[in-house]
């Protein structure tokens, strides 16, 4: 029975993405370097200086995910649904401050963190100062003699430069791959 390969109206055509506006080598470099430290502050447990990479308006956040039919046209991420983080700079400090508080059961002994941060794209924005930055990450934590967590998903991060002359962490918006957490805790930060 012969196969027909050719066009049919029913194929997707290809459509050409538009070609990006490349930022600066200088700018790729200094927001490579701001996320890889920021990661190694978070793997170290230094969260007050990991606190120190925000702006005072920061906005993170990491909404619950849910498994959805294509028909279904809601939107996938929506800030009227439930999140995992839904945090300004005070709330930040204070999951910061439990984290470090002795009555912290869950956190003695603690948890042993690595952060994985890879994809790292910058695109320049309107606004002057600053950027956006989209990322991948995968995240494993090690707690007690055998337990292990593993979390991975994409960052889109709005970075702005401050008064200093560095980078500051505006806003984040966490997207992980699981629609429910397989871990105990979230006591990490992404």
């Amino acid at each position: 029975m012969p196969v027909n390969l050719g066009e049919t109206p029913i194929l997707r055509k290809p459509v050409a993405p538009p070609p990006p506006m490349l930022p600066p080598r200088d700018l790729v470099f200094e927001v490579e370097q701001f996320l890889y430290r920021e990661a190694r502050l978070l793997d170290d447990e230094r969260y007050q200086e990991w606190l120190g990479l925000m702006t005072e308006d920061v906005h993170y956040w990491m909404p619950g995910i849910q498994s959805r039919h294509r028909r279904d046209k809601k939107p996938r991420l929506d800030p009227r649904r439930m999140a995992f983080f839904d945090d300004d700079l005070l709330n930040m400090r204070r999951r910061v401050t439990r984290f470090l508080d002795p009555t912290a059961w869950a956190e003695d002994p603690p948890t042993r963190s690595c952060h994985i941060i890879s994809n790292i794209e910058v695109e320049l924005t309107d606004a002057p100062g600053q950027c956006r930055v989209y990322s991948a990450f995968v995240n494993c934590r090690g707690r007690g003699e055998a337990e292990e967590y593993w979390l991975s998903g994409r960052r889109n991060d709005v970075l702005r430069r401050v008064e200093d002359g560095g980078l500051r962490l505006a806003s984040r918006e966490i997207v992980i791959t699981q629609t429910v957490l397989l871990a105990k805790n979230l006591n990490v930060f992404l």
